[in-house]
Formats: structure tokens, C-alpha cells, sequence
């Protein structure tokens, strides 16, 4: 590692911090509709995944609208924001990151190293379920 803190589930209440990240290492490719990406949102403490999106890789990022649902639907299961969502620098995330705050979220970008004792499983869930379906 390279002297990225790495932060524990145990750390956090309860709906007090989530986190954003992409479950796949590959687009996933569709004949019909091209490529995406995989966007989820996930409770820190509990590393429940609390919302999910297919996101074209049209785009560099989810649009506005599609962050917007992002969080909604996570909102819906806790009924409340978090304080907090860690957002992965190497996601592009601009939109997210905009709404977050605008909805008084703080937003704190690191590395997505220091992020892998929450995402590391769901990832490689995600891995096994849909293997190397990547673009070709």
C-alpha cells in the first residue's frame, strides 16, 4: 500500500456514511445497447448495497439524472441522508459528488485502496456472477 488510510465498516454507525463505487472491473457489453458500467451506492457500517444503476460508458460519468436516482433509491431504503459518501478519485463523478452536497452530503474523495475492506466482497460477487462479460 502506499500509505493509503485504510477505513474498517466498524468505524461507522448505521446510515452515518456510504459509499459510492462501480461493482465491475470491465464495461459489461449488450448487443442492443451498448456498454456500462455498474454504479453502487453501499452503507458503510453495514456494507449493504443500498442502491444500484446500470450507467452507460457512452459517458465518462452518471449524468445528473442518474445520480440523482442513485441516491434517491438509496435514500429510500434508510429514509435519511448520510453524513458522509467516499467517492473512489479514480471514478469520474462529477454529478454525484454536485448533487451529494447540494443535498448537504460531505463528500470525501480517496483512494479506492483504501476503500476495498467495504467493496472488495460485493466486487467479487459481482466478478463471479458475470465473469469476464467485458466489451470485446
Amino acid at each position: 500500500m502506499d500509505g493509503t488510510p485504510v477505513l474498517q465498516p466498524d468505524q461507522f454507525k448505521v446510515n452515518e456514511a456510504w459509499i459510492a463505487f462501480k461493482l465491475n472491473d470491465d464495461p459489461i457489453h449488450t448487443e442492443r445497447d451498448g456498454d456500462f458500467d455498474f454504479l453502487a451506492l453501499m452503507d458503510a457500517a453495514s456494507c449493504f448495497i443500498l442502491s444500484s444503476s446500470p450507467v452507460s460508458t457512452r459517458h465518462a460519468e452518471p449524468t445528473l439524472l442518474e445520480s440523482k436516482r442513485l441516491l434517491k433509491e438509496a435514500q429510500a431504503h434508510k429514509k435519511r441522508w448520510p453524513k458522509t459518501l467516499f467517492v473512489p478519485t479514480e471514478q469520474p463523478a462529477r454529478f454525484l459528488v454536485v448533487e451529494a452536497e447540494r443535498l448537504g452530503i460531505d463528500v470525501v474523495r480517496t483512494a479506492q485502496e483504501g476503500l476495498w475492506p467495504f467493496i472488495g466482497e460485493a466486487k467479487e460477487h459481482f466478478r463471479e456472477r458475470f465473469g469476464n462479460r467485458g466489451a470485446q
